[in-house]
């Protein structure tokens, strides 16, 4: 049977490489950046441009579905996954990499079907690595299929994680704590590129074991979260529970020998949830 959503998927694929030549010319050129809703969450001119041309190209082809894009929800859209196809968009992860020329910075595409992602799409536009994952189908990263690492000792472990973007003492506090308790399990190392795609994109990959983080959002993951799982990864949520995809928390894995390991160190901190009532938000 042919597949329903592969029309779909390689669609995206297409979007995302046009989407990171638009953020590659951005580099080259001076960057105005248009406002800051804080220091570290840069809001850039580019970020707006690349998810508007995104919506508009997958508008045009598939006009009854439905978008979740990281720009549209902060400039006041409603972020709720329902059952109609669901577009669910980073246009920029790692916007503070981008804005300092770190070279890691990607399109992130998830596309969910009856609250189901069915696959993910992440190009890490300054690598020229595309990462697909289809569910059922494996996952590939330019073609070549990605397997994730067979490594079941922690202490053989490079786990990726990411201080985040809010700067509350506790909440840091927090962070650096469970960073040191994974630090002194030991592992291996500790790293950490900037965004959550291509963070997940390693684990797919097998270089690095596991990546986890709370704070993160809907769009940040979606796409990964697929990769990862159709690598032979598991993703979960910090506390060992299952992944949800609006809980803005997420541990990806290796394995579960590794997942289960590193969640009894995480210290977890509060994060309130992506689909949360647009009048709780202050």
């Amino acid at each position: 049977m042919a597949d329903p959503w592969q029309g779909a998927m390689d669609h995206a694929v297409a979007v995302a490489r046009k989407a990171g030549e638009i953020i590659r010319d951005a580099l080259q050129n001076d960057m105005k950046i248009m406002c800051k809703s804080s220091s570290v969450d840069l809001v850039t001119k580019t970020d707006q441009q690349v998810e508007q041309f995104i919506f508009d190209s997958v508008r045009e082809k598939f006009p009854t579905h439905s978008f979740i894009g990281e720009e549209s929800v902060a400039a006041g859209q409603p972020c709720t996954l329902t059952d109609n196809p669901t577009w669910i968009i980073d246009p920029v992860d790692g916007t503070t990499n981008f804005v300092h020329g770190f070279p890691f910075v990607a399109v992130s595409i998830g596309f969910a079907v009856k609250k189901e992602l069915e696959f993910g799409v992440v190009y890490s536009s300054l690598e020229d690595k595309m990462y697909t994952g289809r569910r059922g189908k494996g996952a590939y990263c330019n073609g070549l299929p990605l397997q994730v690492s067979d490594q079941t000792d922690i202490s053989q472990c490079i786990v990726n994680s990411e201080m985040g973007s809010n700067r509350d003492p506790e909440v840091v506090d927090r962070i650096f704590s469970t960073m040191r308790k994974i630090l002194c399990i030991p592992v291996h190392g500790l790293r950490g590129v900037g965004t959550a795609a291509v963070n997940m994109g390693l684990v797919a990959s097998g270089a690095v074991e596991a990546y986890f983080e709370i704070g993160i959002h809907c769009w940040d993951i979606a796409a990964g979260a697929v990769i990862v799982t159709e690598a032979g990864g598991v993703v979960m949520d910090v506390d060992g529970g299952p992944f949800d995809l609006m809980s803005r928390r997420v541990l990806a894995a290796n394995n579960k020998t590794i997942a289960t390991r590193i969640v009894k160190e995480i210290d977890a901190f509060p994060a309130e949830r992506d689909d949360a009532p647009k009048q709780e938000k202050q």
